[in-house]
């Protein structure tokens, strides 16, 4: 019997139809230019499944007749891109720090999906930008790897994020704490546009563009906000749904961005800019995974509340079109529910709860508290707790050695056990729910960490095993039990900074 699937038309490069909407803004939202390419570049890795998003075949990269390795090394470009550099202002660390934009990154241009979407492709890494400041405009192989590994494992997660599509490594040497090599890695998403990208216009006094800019994200993004009475109120509206949301899903998997500056805030929800990012070992609600942050602004337990700031930033920004204080301000009230009520969901489905009954949230807090005065493993704490046993007796050995104060541990586990059958709560059914919200797998600092120093050696090969792991995150993979373990004593050593 035949197969009755259609087969994959031959991926031609000269066949991709470009669209490049953000290109025909005009020359006050960026400045077109063409990449400086690596020399001597090499494919370090690629994601089949971000090739996928693109509707190209795992493959894409390996015939040299496409240049493909030439158009994302910056040496080339395929017919129709518009490579530029997208002008935005934002505030960092809190301060205002003016006219900011793509100082490292070229936008190649808006890929037509084929079904009224389009898909943005940028380069990070491709040399210096109008918008570079003093910066040399490269990114090294470790930050590449970084973020490349870490966008992709966020989207097998859930989490809305920008995606990877591959990584071009160079022997070209670019100096940051040390000496390192240069490298660009690919990045996706239906926009780049950020929060400073509307700080930048409405900063600069420049409405008209404020609104050309607003009117292209509504059209694209949130075509449901044009008939809304007032628009741009409904956008901003809308971010803060989306922006909330997202900040919930952060902190349920214990990822900290690290840089949550409002040119690092995505104004579709996204998340963008993988610098000193981090996933939790320990669960130190203060932590700060940056080691730029001295005064610990973007800590772990912060983040909720600095993206709440930036939102209003926001707010300001969109103020000249809005028209009215008490609009924009009602705009970002919902924050205040969609956050809590969001985050207390996924907490609950982290317990592996079915329902919603009083004294859940005490339940969590109690757990969360416990599990911060003794600095227990995040990620390994929560995928134990799939295997609790709610028999009367079981010692559930598992779970209670993770904790010092055994004591304590059973007193929650007696609470924990009869909310369990207050709900009829089968465990089975319940070690499946929750084996599918409580990951096994994340980037913790330390796996990339291997795979960076072997990449730098010459040996890729790791990034690319790793990546394959992380895009199963929830699925047990025995027989890679020790990427799940807990952290060697070396990880601590780590150090992430904005350079990273």
């Amino acid at each position: 019997m035949k197969s009755s699937a259609q087969p994959r038309p031959r991926f031609e490069p000269a066949n991709l139809r470009w669209i490049n909407r953000y290109a025909d803004l005009g020359p006050d939202f960026h400045t077109e230019l063409p990449p400086q390419g690596l020399p001597r570049p090499a494919w370090v890795a690629t994601s089949a499944a971000a090739a996928e998003a693109l509707g190209w075949p795992a493959d894409w990269f390996a015939d040299p007749a496409h240049c493909a390795l030439e158009v994302f090394s910056g040496n080339a470009a395929w017919r129709g891109m518009r490579p530029l550099a997208t002008v935005y202002s934002g505030h960092q660390f809190g301060v205002w720090a003016g006219q900011l934009g793509d100082g490292r990154a070229l936008l190649l241009g808006e890929l037509d999906l084929g079904d009224g979407s389009g898909m943005e492709i940028q380069l990070k890494g491709s040399g210096r930008t109008p918008y570079s400041r003093m910066g040399d405009g490269r990114a090294v192989l470790r930050s590449s790897i970084r973020e490349f590994l870490c966008s992709e494992a966020m989207h097998a997660l859930g989490i809305p994020t920008t995606r990877a599509l591959c990584i071009v490594g160079s022997p070209l040497p670019v100096r940051r704490e040390e000496v390192e090599t240069a490298a660009i890695v690919t990045r996706l998403a239906p926009s780049f546009v950020r929060f400073g990208h509307f700080e930048h216009f409405c900063h600069h006094g420049q409405p008209e563009a404020l609104r050309r800019l607003a009117d292209h994200v509504i059209e694209r993004h949130y075509p449901d906000c044009r008939d809304a009475a007032n628009p741009y109120a409904a956008l901003l509206e809308a971010v803060t749904r989306r922006t909330a949301e997202l900040l919930a899903q952060w902190q349920a998997v214990g990822f900290c961005h690290g840089v949550m500056n409002t040119d690092n805030m995505s104004i579709l929800g996204l998340t963008i800019d993988y610098g000193p990012f981090g996933f939790l070992d320990a669960f130190v609600p203060d932590h700060v995974c940056n080691h730029s942050d001295t005064q610990g602004r973007y800590a772990y337990h912060r983040q909720p509340q600095i993206a709440f700031w930036n939102l209003h930033a926001l707010a300001q920004a969109l103020l000249p079109l809005i028209g009215d204080t008490d609009a924009a301000l009602a705009a970002l009230e919902p924050y205040r529910t969609v956050f809590p009520a969001r985050l207390e969901a996924l907490m609950r489905a982290k317990l592996g709860l079915a329902t919603e009954g009083p004294g859940d949230r005490e339940l969590v807090d109690d757990l969360l508290r416990l599990m911060a005065e003794e600095r227990t493993d995040y990620t390994i704490a929560f995928r134990r707790l799939a295997r609790f046993s709610s028999a009367e007796g079981a010692d559930n050995h598992e779970v209670r050695d993770l904790f010092v104060d055994r004591a304590r541990f059973d007193a929650w586990a007696a609470r924990y056990r009869e909310r369990l059958r207050r709900e009829h709560s089968d465990d089975r059914e319940r070690a499946a729910r929750m084996n599918r919200v409580n990951p096994k797998f994340v980037l913790r600092n330390h796996l990339a960490e291997v795979a960076i120093r072997q990449a730098q050696a010459g040996d890729p090969g790791e990034v690319q095993r790793l990546l394959a792991i992380l895009e199963r995150p929830y699925d047990e993979q025995p027989e890679h039990e020790a990427y799940a373990d807990f952290p060697p004593a070396w990880a601590q050593t780590i150090e992430v900074s904005c350079s990273s």
